[in-house]
Parts: C-alpha cells; structure tokens; sequence
C-alpha cells in the first residue's frame, strides 16, 4: 500500500468517491479525503517521526501523495511558535503563543495547500491549472506550478496587494486583474473550465489543499507534546485552515495521539467589513448568506461567500468556539503594535484577530491562565499598501543634527 487513503467523501452527504481519480466537488461541495485510521495506528506513533525532515512531508502518512511519487516541495513546514509574555500581559494572558506561517516559502500558509495540492496535480498528470485569489494563494500557485513545470492562469481583483501580482508574475504565470471581487473571479475561472482545459484550483474546489492546511494542525500538536492549546484565533476567509485544522486533530484523536481529550475552541475572526460566517454563527444557521458590500484592507478576508461555509460552521460549534468580527479600522494599529512590542510582522489578516483577542479576554471568554495561539497566515511586508509610510529625509549636504534625531 503506497497511501492510507480509502476514499473521498462528500461532506455535505456522505457520499463516497473513488480515490485515485480526479475530482473537484460533489454537488457543488468540498470533499473529504478518508483515511484507513485504524491500519495507520497499527504501523505508526509519534516516536516514528523523530528524525524525519523538518518539513510537513513528516507527516507523509496522513497526507494523500502516494509514498512512490515524489512531492513538488519548496521546503515548506515546520515554522516557529513564538511565545509573546509582553503582549500577553497587556492582554491579561500568561501564555500567549503566535505560530509565525509568515516564514514559509511563499511568505504565507498558502505554501502548505499549494505544496499538497500541486504534487497531486501532478501525480494525476495535470499540466494546466487555474484559480481566482485575492492575494497569497495566487503567490503560492504560481510558484508551486512553476516548481512542477504546469502552466498556470491566475485571476485577482484588481485591488490584490502589488506584491502578490509581482510574484505571480516573476514566476511565470499568466496574471489577469478583474474589476470584481474574488467571487467574480471564481466565476472566471469556472465558466473556463471546459473551453480552456485548465484545472480549478479555487479554495476546496479540489480536495488537496485542505489536505496541506490540515499540516498546521498537526504540527501544532507535535510542537506542543501532543497536547492542544485551549484556543486557537484564526483568519478567516475562504476557511481551509480552520477547517483543516480541525480535521487534523480528530484525525489525532482517532490515532489516539493526543495527551488530553479536551480539544480546542476555533475562534473564527474576520473584519467587520466582510464577516458572512460570523452572521450565520450568530443566527445559529448552517450555512453563510453572500456579505453584502464586502469590503476590507485584510485582502485574504474578503471573501463575501464560501464553499465551505457550512464545514468551517460545523467545526467551530463542534470545538466550542465562536465567530467573531474584529474592527476593520484597527488593522494598522494592531500591525503596528504587535511588531513593536514583540517584534513580529504580522499580516491584516492576523491584525484582525488580535482585536477579537482582546474583545473576549475583556468579556471574560478567554482565561488568564488558558494557552491561546494566534496564527500569523502571512508577512507584513507582503502588504505595503496598507502601511502608509512617511520616514523623515537627512539632507548630507548639511551637518547633521544629532539632538534633533
């Protein structure tokens, strides 16, 4: 047996697809990838991973590649937990854990999707592929396709932050801004699909991506001694993180891994500019409506409608959690204060959750003394249109004056 993987699952009904043909969705709904779990917990434990590279293919089993194909890598994974006690403190926490996504590869977490989902692409002998994004998965595809020789189209709003089209660019892709949002985009992509040949890679359109995703989960837990933190604050957009994460864990809890039981309260965060899944979470309802007006600087958040709605609805009630909106016009403080008191650039994304962060440890949600990890999805400095930047100038054909510095 080359992969664990028994089969793919709609999940939205159950129902069971053959696993070693391509597929995209059922009924218009993501697909699970299934794993024969008890087979995988007669042959592996966590001692086996000592030793192994440091990167997500440490997980090799629980990932849907088959062990006889080899993976398109950049050397994405394992990325640093950074304790931050300063920020903390302010926040009324002991132990304030940010998990830094921002030093992999393409410079966010979009590297461990596009890692997975590339290689499987072209393990199926997929050589064209296409996706809408609003910024970093662009980045990602691109690079990942051009690491496996795929020719890839790619759709952005017009808006998508300068760097994203550049390293879209540079690496070979074909690049169109559309004068819509990212919805607008995937309409492009899948109106093409039939005329163009090309292979949707949109946000669990396919399965694999979420499958990459589900590496922070995993990671996480081993980076802790198999234990979990109390909460998790995550971005979130189109919702493959949170989603993979949460598949990860009971994955870990089947595999009877984990040290405790108790799993970990997801804390959705989107802005208050776009915040569909936080509506439907708090109107009790399974699945999200179309945000009207989307509209925020956090470009991975704007997302007015996601496929996976329901599933990432589904587990943040599951976990004990929440979704919560934090405030579109505190992005640039939080960017700005993260940095300066811990010394971590952090993306919009994340500046959001530190503003739902410290709504709820003021409404008494989050304890002084409980684990809280804030995942950073991205770089800072991928997003120099949000930080207006106005450095004084020293003109060398004068003294310098020292006591005005």
């Amino acid at each position: 047996m080359t992969t664990f993987v028994t089969h793919l699952e709609s999940a939205l009904n159950g129902t069971h697809l053959a696993a070693n043909e391509i597929h995209t969705t059922h009924a218009e709904r993501p697909l699970w990838v299934k794993y024969d779990l008890p087979r995988l917990k007669s042959v592996l434990c966590p001692t086996d991973l000592v030793g192994r590279p440091s990167s997500l293919w440490r997980y090799r089993e629980l990932l849907p590649l088959p062990a006889t194909a080899e993976p398109v890598t950049l050397g994405e994974g394992f990325t640093p937990i950074i304790p931050c006690s300063r920020l903390g403190k302010e926040l009324g926490l002991r132990r304030l854990l940010v998990k830094d996504e921002s030093q992999l590869p393409t410079g966010s977490f979009k590297s461990r999707g596009m890692a997975v989902a590339v290689s499987m692409a072209k393990y199926f002998g997929i050589s064209r592929v296409a996706i809408p994004t609003a910024g970093n998965a662009g980045g990602a595809v691109a690079a990942y396709g051009a690491r496996a020789g795929m020719e890839v189209f790619i759709f952005m709003p017009e808006d998508t932050p300068r760097i994203n089209q550049l390293e879209a660019y540079l690496t070979g892709a074909h690049v169109y801004l559309v004068n819509g949002l990212i919805t607008d985009c995937g309409r492009i992509v899948r109106d093409g699909t039939e005329r163009m040949g090309w292979f949707d890679m949109s946000t669990l359109r396919e399965p694999y991506r979420l499958e990459g995703k589900k590496t922070m989960g995993l990671e996480l837990a081993e980076q802790l001694g198999w234990r979990l933190p109390n909460v998790i604050l995550y971005p979130t957009g189109g919702g493959t993180g949170l989603i993979g994460m949460w598949k990860a864990f009971e994955e870990l809890r089947h595999l009877g891994w984990l040290k405790s039981e108790k799993m970990t309260r997801l804390i959705a965060c989107q802005s208050d500019g776009c915040a569909p899944i936080v509506t439907a979470f708090d109107k009790g309802e399974r699945f999200a409506e179309p945000f009207p007006n989307a509209r925020t600087i956090a470009s991975g958040l704007r997302v007015p409608a996601a496929v996976g709605d329901f599933m990432m609805l589904d587990a943040i009630r599951a976990s004990g959690g929440c979704a919560i909106a934090g405030k579109e016009n505190r992005i640039l403080e939080w960017m700005k204060h993260v940095a300066r008191t811990e010394g971590i650039g952090i993306c919009p994304e994340t500046a959001i959750c530190f503003d739902c962060l410290e709504q709820l440890t003021k409404a008494g949600k989050i304890g002084e003394n409980e684990l809280v990890v804030v995942f950073n999805t991205g770089a800072a400095q991928k997003y120099p249109e949000v930080v207006p930047v106005d450095l004084p100038h020293l003109d060398l054909s004068k003294p310098i004056d020292y006591e005005r510095l």
